[in-house]
């Protein structure tokens, strides 16, 4: 076989990314058998590596992720009915202007400290001694940022109450509310799944409300908002990871492959065109190692 239809056959089973080292390809008219099965052993290689950088068959190939949504909220104020142009100058009229977000809201998530696993009921399942330094140092560390709170709203559950009463020591004068739809569940199946929980017996009830809860306290500013506001929201695991995922337009099924420390902080941004950031996920960083734990 000459080197040249040896070259043709290698390139016909490579597909035609390979026709771009065919097309380079020279034959010297006094090359020797020698120097040609060196060269042929040469091009095998370069193309097996081409080869090896193709998907599998059957895999989809990497395309950029799916447009954002930006009225995932439902308040993109170019959508609301008061939205309309001036017939004669195409202009927005002063409605539409006077309607749109201006200021950004700070979310701090906050998971509640570590609590006695073994209570009978949610009343017993209290902050253990190591929960109650862990939520100390929540309260020194939010404290520290010299940030301006607007309101805490905690989970009702016990452990997460007693979490934000020792915090709010930390910042006198931010105001304490209580919220049952902020309580620990499992908001949507996860993938992959678990035995943890049955489907038709939990997420239908939990994810339901945890849902609410991400529409009642994840979304743009309102209008008539001037400032930036910094809000602290002290609950669970399951609902900080539901939030992100939600907020973030990612799969909320992937809930469960984020782990979060006790006590740790998660900072979500939302700027007033709708834009999310997620400035830290589970930060606990802040406590010394002997004090870190998860359940």
């Amino acid at each position: 076989m000459t080197l040249g239809r040896a070259a043709g056959l290698l390139c016909a089973m490579a597909g035609g990314s390979a026709l771009l080292l065919a097309a380079d390809w020279k034959t010297s008219p006094g090359e020797n058998r020698g120097e040609t099965r060196r060269n042929i052993a040469s091009l095998t290689a370069a193309l097996t590596s081409l080869n090896a950088a193709q998907p599998a068959p059957g895999l989809p190939l990497y395309t950029p992720g799916s447009a954002w949504d930006n009225n995932w909220d439902k308040r993109d104020p170019s959508l609301m009915p008061y939205t309309k142009k001036k017939e004669s100058s195409g202009e927005e009229n002063s409605e539409t202007e006077n309607n749109k977000p201006k200021a950004t809201r700070h979310i701090f998530l906050i998971r509640h400290a570590q609590y006695n696993l073994n209570g009978n009921g949610d009343r017993e399942r209290k902050l253990t001694s190591l929960g109650r330094e862990q939520a100390e140092l929540v309260g020194h560390r939010l404290a520290s940022l010299g940030l301006k709170y607007d309101v805490m709203i905690h989970s009702s559950m016990a452990r997460a109450t007693e979490t934000a009463n020792i915090i709010s020591k930390y910042l006198p004068g931010v105001d304490l509310v209580s919220c049952d739809l902020l309580r620990e569940g499992a908001p949507i199946e996860p993938i992959p799944p678990v035995s943890h929980w049955k489907p038709e017996a939990v997420y239908h009830e939990d994810g339901a409300r945890i849902e609410a809860a991400f529409r009642r306290y994840i979304h743009r500013a309102d209008p008539k908002q001037k400032e930036d506001s910094y809000e602290i929201i002290v609950c669970h695991a399951n609902v900080i990871r539901y939030f992100v995922c939600r907020a973030l337009q990612f799969p909320p099924e992937g809930w469960l492959r984020m782990g979060l420390n006790n006590g740790s902080i998660t900072w979500l941004t939302v700027r007033p065109s709708g834009r999310v950031a997620l400035r830290t996920l589970g930060d606990s960083g802040f406590m010394p190692p002997d004090k870190l734990t998860r359940s």
